[in-house]
């Protein structure tokens, strides 16, 4: 079996969690693909046999989510995990929200919070963070595409949808948007809505999946979570690409999804008309 089921991961669930279900259930090789806190529900990818070798081309996918974020407080992990250790003279209305939320938008060199798992010498920031010791993680490159304020849902908290690229953290969105507004800021619930061509529409749940008699319907092709145009070869051309040998087409520079015959076989790049694969999904 290759493709991909799109977990719809509860609240309180470890992705590993998820993963080691279908695979003890399934008996099938698979890894998730963006992990989601335990704190965190939604979207949650995971590849099944072959597709785990497109684990790089889907890493730049754009994502979306649902988060609510309360800025009475701070906490050092910027979510519910540990316990509150700044609180805001202030809380913003929705005015003043909603004029600096166009300042974070774009690419941003952000920095991650303490409390995650970068690897510093080796040993996971979160647990460095744990035992108090002192350090600054290094600014990552990422892009924000959106925000926007959906709804005040308490005195203090208000939701938000966020559209944005692979690899941001959500909990520094909310330590950056509350140092715009002179107060402190936590994120207190997240949903993931899609993640590139994965969405809530095409999930399911972990106690879904596995109760269904046929789990195979679940299943999503690895050509269909791809938005690359496609190539198809003929008899000659797949032979061609086998071998080695020189494989003409007449297709612009880029990156192709690759088909042998109509059956799909990876992912390939194409430079001065030659194709070479990149990433075979289909044993040859």
């Amino acid at each position: 079996m290759v493709g991909f089921i799109c977990i719809n991961k509860k609240v309180g669930d470890t992705s590993t969690y998820c993963v080691n279900m279908i695979k003890k259930h399934l008996k099938v090789k698979c890894g998730h693909m963006g992990t989601l806190d335990p704190l965190a529900g939604g979207v949650l990818p995971i590849a099944i046999g072959q597709a785990t070798r497109l684990f790089d081309i889907l890493l730049d996918k754009q994502k979306k989510y649902i988060a609510t974020f309360d800025f009475a407080y701070e906490t050092p992990s910027y979510d519910l995990e540990t316990k509150p250790n700044n609180y805001s003279q202030n809380i913003p209305t929705e005015e003043e929200i909603k004029s600096i939320l166009s300042s974070l938008i774009g690419e941003v060199d952000q920095v991650p919070p303490n409390f995650s798992a970068k690897l510093i010498d080796g040993k996971r920031s979160y647990k460095l963070a744990r035992r108090g010791v002192d350090f600054t993680l290094p600014p990552k490159r990422i892009t924000i595409y959106d925000i926007t304020l959906l709804e005040r849902v308490s005195d203090t908290a208000f939701k938000f949808l966020i559209t944005c690229s692979g690899g941001t953290y959500i909990r520094s969105i909310v330590r950056d948007m509350a140092k715009a507004l002179n107060c402190y800021g936590t994120m207190i619930a997240l949903d993931r809505i899609s993640s590139g061509e994965f969405n809530i529409e095409n999930s399911v749940t972990i106690e879904e999946l596995l109760a269904s008699s046929d789990y195979t319907k679940f299943v999503i092709r690895p050509q269909d979570a791809l938005t690359f145009e496609e190539i198809n070869l003929d008899k000659i051309l797949s032979k061609r690409l086998i071998d080695g040998v020189l494989c003409l087409v007449d297709r612009e520079d880029g990156t192709y999804k690759v088909f042998s015959q109509n059956e799909f076989w990876g992912v390939g790049v194409v430079k001065d008309k030659s194709l070479k694969m990149k990433v075979y999904v289909r044993d040859l």
